[in-house]
């Protein structure tokens, strides 16, 4: 992943003897939220980046030379993302075809990357794995982040890796639900709502602004432009008002698991 945007603000802001501490200052952010951008983490947004060119004297570069949100770069990397997720307070979810990464079992989530297409050797379906189980440690912690997640039932009634692998996802689910570590709400079968066109991840953090996470089929895009953030997060709001309250949820969930069982 290219950031010559990130690295050339910083060569400036060296150039100039500033710390990052020093420019936060003169642009009204955090010394993390520059830290962020240098590495390529985050974009800012149009008025951040007005704010660094007065802050270090660069005219409008900063503005004019901005990556747009919605053409990639980052997000066409999931790297950014789980950076972003370590640094969250609060975490909303969206899932509509398979549970979200951050809450897979390892069973759960070798069944999803076996999927992959084109396949992949045992050993970096290993790799994969591991990753992906490392980024659950994140739940270690009894407090932060907050996550909520708001599931489709097909999601829990689609088999992957067999009745006894999604009983046992389920069941995760359901056991850091009722522990109080995340608040979960399934969405019941209907004919359509907000937030059917792929998965969404809304994260929100304590010194800089907030962020979402999209993905489709064979793309993933990171949101970092107010507007479309904000809008994201009415999109959500809008969904998990038409999904089970959380009893209701964990009554569904423990029945589809047995239903799992029952047909294996």
């Amino acid at each position: 992943m290219s950031n010559t945007y990130g690295e050339w603000l910083k060569a400036r802001r060296e150039e100039l003897g500033l710390t990052q501490q020093e420019v936060a200052d003169r642009a009204y952010m955090t010394r993390s939220y520059i830290s962020h951008i240098e590495a390529g983490r985050r974009i800012p947004s149009v008025e951040d980046a007005r704010r660094l060119d007065k802050a270090l004297g660069t005219g409008d570069v900063l503005v004019t030379f901005r990556p747009r949100a919605d053409e990639g770069g980052l997000a066409d990397y999931f790297e950014p993302v789980r950076a972003l997720q370590q640094q969250a307070t609060m975490i909303r979810e969206f899932a509509i075809s398979y549970v979200p990464g951050l809450l897979q079992t390892e069973a759960y989530a070798r069944a999803i990357l076996g999927s992959a297409f084109p396949p992949v050797g045992e050993e970096e379906r290993d790799r994969r794995v591991v990753a992906r189980v490392e980024r659950s440690r994140l739940l270690d912690d009894p407090v932060t982040p907050v996550l909520w997640v708001l599931i489709d039932e097909a999601a829990l009634r689609r088999v992957v890796g067999g009745p006894e692998v999604m009983a046992e996802q389920i069941d995760h689910l359901v056991r850091l639900t009722e522990a109080g570590r995340i608040r979960t709400h399934v969405m019941p079968l209907k004919s359509a709502y907000p937030l059917m066109d792929g998965t969404l991840t809304l994260m929100w953090f304590e010194d800089q602004p907030p962020c979402a996470y999209s993905e489709g089929h064979a793309f993933g895009r990171l949101h970092d432009a107010p507007a479309v953030v904000e809008r994201l997060q009415a999109i959500y709001d809008l969904a998990l008002g038409e999904a089970l309250p959380q009893e209701d949820s964990l009554a569904l969930m423990r029945a589809i698991a047995k239903d799992h069982l029952a047909h294996d």
